[in-house]
């Protein structure tokens, strides 16, 4: 058997399974993870842009990380894209929502089947 031990560190949040967890990836339907914990910015928002490139519209992303700055980025990324944030929530079971001590939080991103707003459009004279 090639369980993995409970005690591994890949915590689980809102029935998302951790990444590398036996399954070939997420059935149709089910939220894609991207793990982007010890990342810093920009890569969180780079790894989670990359994902939503081919990832179908209506699907929906889970985004693991660590840096403070996701916290504001990934909300930011998401409303200039025409995405929706659902829930952004601590990984760890201490429930200390403090970013700037570096704890783990999953941020669910509901991926737009519109296109995202048009840029405004600036005129010279």
């Amino acid at each position: 058997m090639s369980a993995e031990p409970p005690d591994s560190g890949r915590e689980a949040v809102a029935g998302v399974e951790p990444p590398d967890s036996g399954h070939d990836g997420p059935a149709r339907g089910e939220p894609r993870v991207i793990d982007a914990r010890g990342l810093r910015c920009p890569l969180p928002i780079i790894e989670l842009a990359r994902a939503a490139r081919t990832t179908a519209p209506g699907d929906v992303l889970v985004v693991w990380w660590t840096d403070p700055t996701a916290e504001h980025d990934i909300p930011a990324w998401a409303r200039m894209r025409g995405h929706q944030v659902l829930v952004t929530a601590p990984l760890t079971q201490s429930g200390n929502h403090d970013p700037a001590e570096n704890a783990a939080y999953a941020t669910t991103v509901l991926l737009s089947s519109s296109s995202p707003p048009p840029l405004p459009v600036i005129m010279q004279k």
